[in-house]
């Protein structure tokens, strides 16, 4: 039996026994281990596998470009990225705009806005919906990382992620939504056209806030691997694989404003939710691979 024959005979197995990431987890293992990280690769990896938990804040620190590919650098890297935020929340305080009472994702929230020029005249100032999504964002991912400088870094850069290389294609998201639940079922897509709900879905919490307070933490952490290795795609798939999980219940709904307000809450009751979409996709390498278009979303 030749290697690859092995390594094949290995996946089926663990796969049938419920072991299925025993071969990812090794894989990434040896990805780690090179002296400068293929970034490529792990982009690879991250869009096909979920990641290991104990594997996660490092991948997404160097996908992110917090971290740069090569090892010997991480840990004098890190500590420039320290002493940048030590700086910041200094000036911070200084000025008055943060105390010891402030929410830590707040003190993130004043930070990013310091950092990118945008920081309010009073803290008292209403919240801009941009500053609402990081606030979701930033929570989401302060219940995932414990250090606080990590934490930091990784929302500030998910965010400039968000903003930046995910901008012309976030708007696409609803178009491509809709295309896609009609090839998956045409008729509960035309429930939605006749009950008007579909121009009223929750759009933002799906796709600006990539399911930030929406899913559960370790269904939402498989999710944003795709995200953080370069493709919203997922995004898509997960809001579609929502509707049609509660097919039944939302068929049984005959208005927009019923739809919508079941829909937004109603994830957090479905934790197998991206192991559905996993079982679906496994066996197809490409099923979440980044695409510089989104027409293949619509011919899929």
């Amino acid at each position: 039996m030749t290697e690859d024959s092995q390594r094949n005979f290995r996946s089926v197995y663990y796969e049938k026994v419920g072991f299925r990431g025993v071969e990812e987890k090794k894989s990434l293992e040896i990805l780690l281990k090179d002296d400068r990280l293929d970034i490529e690769k792990l982009c690879t990896f991250s869009q096909r596998f979920p990641l290991p938990s104990m594997y996660r804040a490092l991948v997404w620190k160097v996908l992110l470009g917090i971290l740069p590919p090569h090892h010997e650098s991480h840990a004098q890297v890190m500590l420039y990225r320290k002493e940048q935020y030590c700086d910041v929340l200094h000036a911070l305080k200084v000025v008055r705009c943060v105390t010891e009472a402030t929410p830590q994702v707040e003190v993130y929230l004043r930070m990013y806005q310091l950092e990118s020029g945008k920081l309010p005249r009073s803290p008292s100032f209403p919240l801009e919906p941009e500053d609402e999504v990081f606030l979701a964002i930033a929570k989401a991912v302060e219940e995932m990382v414990e250090d606080s400088v990590d934490c930091y870094w990784i929302i500030r850069c998910f965010v400039n992620q968000l903003n930046n290389k995910y901008r012309e294609f976030l708007p696409q998201l609803p178009k491509a939504f809709e295309q896609y639940l009609n090839l998956e079922d045409s008729r509960l897509l035309s429930h939605l056209k006749t009950c008007s709900a579909l121009s009223k879905l929750p759009y933002d919490l799906w796709f600006k806030r990539c399911f930030a307070g929406c899913l559960p933490e370790s269904s939402l952490q498989r999710v944003w691997d795709k995200v953080v290795s370069g493709s919203c795609k997922i995004l898509v798939f997960v809001a579609v694989e929502i509707l049609l999980t509660f097919k039944i219940k939302v068929m049984a709904l005959n208005s927009a404003e019923k739809i919508t307000k079941f829909l937004e809450n109603v994830s957090m009751l479905f934790s197998n939710l991206i192991l559905n979409l996993e079982r679906k996709s496994f066996g197809k390498p490409d099923f979440f691979i980044a695409s510089h278009s989104f027409s293949d979303i619509f011919t899929l």
